[in-house]
């Protein structure tokens, strides 16, 4: 029989900064541990403080290197750091596709630096609700910076906004219209559009692009306008790399506004209000699937919608006031 873990030496573990139960108490997230709840329970309370910043973008437009520029600032400024790379869910295991790849190498022996790579399971946007807690998980061990780096999945790329304070949108010069056609879409999640590989042709006219697509947007007076900033983040000589900086300075131009206004508590408020809809919906699921469990309706439903006996809003809605009782 295996032993219950306790969770107080777990927590208290984690509290003094300890990485092996930081990355265990990860794992019982990411795995749906009974522990899970009463660990987040104690963890909760211990997180808020950090600067979440979320770096999304197509793929192969340089994202993990960006990252990797800004965790060299960060510590240069003496923050701690936490980075979570979220990854293509596995069809079969459900981990990341990614998680052996090694990246941000540089910083692996910094005790000052805790990386970790996760899948995302499949949710629409690449965020995972494992996300909300490992990112405060990580925040509770210390990080004063947490850097979660999406996979680049298009429009659908857009959960990142409920869950970051701060978000760059990383594109690259030849991108063209497809900016355009970004527009409706993640376009409107940026605080700092970052156009990467700007030493590359096309370049200046991509420039150009952007800063006429955000002077066509209208912004309420006061409201934060998003930046463009230019970077190169790979050279063959350290003076090849540019904008970091001011990548850097437009970061902490961004929460320096959102204090100011106090936008970062509204902010803060429709990240707990999503958090608490995928808790919602993740919970009521296996509620109704436990309580389906033995019984054959669930085979049953499914035969009468496949066979147009039913249909799945009836079934849902049956469901719904067997399990949950509301008052008329």
């Amino acid at each position: 029989m295996n032993k219950r873990p306790d969770i107080d030496q777990m927590v208290n573990r984690l509290f003094s900064g300890d990485r092996r139960a930081t990355a265990r108490l990860i794992t019982w997230v990411e795995d749906g541990m009974e522990e899970t709840r009463e660990a987040m329970r104690r963890i909760y309370p211990r997180t808020g403080k950090a600067k979440i910043i979320g770096i999304t973008g197509a793929g192969g437009a340089g994202k993990s290197t960006l990252t990797d520029h800004l965790i060299r600032k960060f510590r240069e400024q003496d923050k701690t750091v936490g980075v979570v790379l979220v990854d293509p869910s596995s069809p079969f295991s459900g981990g990341a596709f990614l998680g052996d790849r090694i990246r941000l190498q540089n910083h692996s022996q910094d005790d000052g630096v805790y990386i970790r790579s996760m899948a995302s399971r499949g949710y629409l946007g690449g965020l995972s609700r494992a996300t909300y807690d490992v990112i405060r998980i990580i925040e509770a061990m210390g990080a004063e910076v947490v850097i979660v780096e999406t996979l680049g999945a298009g429009q659908d790329e857009i959960d990142v906004i409920h869950i970051a304070h701060t978000c760059l949108l990383v594109v690259t010069p030849g991108m063209g219209d497809d900016i355009q056609a970004m527009k409706a879409g993640i376009m409107e999640i940026a605080t700092i559009i970052v156009l990467n590989k700007a030493d590359l042709e096309g370049a200046n006219a991509c420039l150009r692009h952007l800063n006429t697509t955000l002077s066509a947007a209208s912004f309420e007076e006061g409201e934060w306008v998003p930046k463009v900033i230019p970077t190169v983040s790979v050279g063959g000589k350290p003076q090849d790399i540019q904008g970091i900086d001011e990548l850097i300075s437009a970061i902490q131009e961004h929460h320096a506004h959102l204090q100011k206004t106090d936008a970062i508590d509204q902010i803060k408020s429709e990240r707990v209000e999503h958090e608490l809809g995928l808790i919602f919906k993740d919970e009521l699921q296996k509620l109704i699937f436990k309580g389906l469990k033995g019984t054959g309706r669930k085979k049953r439903y499914i035969e009468n919608i496949v066979k147009g006996k039913d249909d799945p809003y009836s079934v849902v809605d049956e469901v719904l006031k067997t399990y949950i009782k509301t008052k008329e």
